[in-house]
């Protein structure tokens, strides 16, 4: 364990975040597209601190420093809009949909999930290994446990924000779209992605451009998802 892995308890970084996110729910309308999605995450991060906290992860503070790391790329995401600053290309889709009525709130979940998971996640990564010193293997075991926690979510949130059999007619664009996009295959792109920006850590011109690559493209899938229906 290194120095900073002993300095606090495990979740108590978690448990930060998850207070930030708190106040930024207190303040949104429940139908803002934010909003729908920092319930999701709030879910997400509730789960996450307990299991930290019982021991479900070989490496609890590691796991406690990715979720907190991963979780601090969209609050600033989240407060550079508020502040009229540029926020990163993934996430634009969603700020700038958040107030449209023709929006499903599952598709302000999934894009925000897609938003996070596509592109916060792999750089939460590489962060992570920067803070305590290790190497992106390190941390893949406990990656994956996180990426089980974030399945169970994403469960939830179908079977919560999916429309009922009665509206199976309305919702099949909207049942189309929530096929198409798949956590499992953003979790695994994510963890390719961290490797690749790792090996470029050291050659900031293609660690640039390859972020910039990462974000855009994350932020095209997003507009799709974000399409009114």
């Amino acid at each position: 364990m290194t120095s900073s892995e002993r300095l606090v308890p495990a979740s108590s970084r978690v448990a930060a975040v998850a207070a930030r996110m708190r106040a930024l729910s207190a303040g949104l309308p429940d139908r803002d597209g934010v909003a729908v999605f920092n319930r999701v995450y709030l879910s997400v991060t509730r789960e996450l601190t307990r299991r930290v906290d019982e021991g479900w992860f070989r490496h609890p503070h590691r796991t406690a420093e990715l979720g907190a790391a991963f979780a601090l790329r969209y609050l600033s995401a989240v407060e550079a809009d508020a502040e009229g600053r540029r926020a990163p290309a993934c996430w634009r889709p969603l700020f700038a949909a958040r107030h449209h009525r023709a929006v499903r709130p599952l598709q302000f979940a999934l894009a925000g999930v897609n938003a996070h998971v596509g592109h916060d996640l792999a750089l939460a990564v590489v962060d992570t290994c920067h803070l305590l010193g290790l190497q992106p293997a390190d941390v893949e075991r406990d990656f994956e446990r996180v990426g089980d926690v974030l399945a169970a979510i994403e469960e939830r949130v179908r079977e919560e924000l999916m429309p009922g059999p009665d509206l199976l007619e309305l919702a099949d664009p909207l049942t189309h779209l929530a096929g198409v996009w798949s956590l499992d295959a953003a979790r695994t792109a994510a963890w390719s992605a961290a490797g690749l920006l790792w090996r470029l850590r050291e050659l900031p011109g293609l660690y640039a451009e390859f972020a910039h690559g990462l974000d855009t493209g994350v932020g095209l899938v997003n507009r799709c998802l974000l399409t009114p229906l």
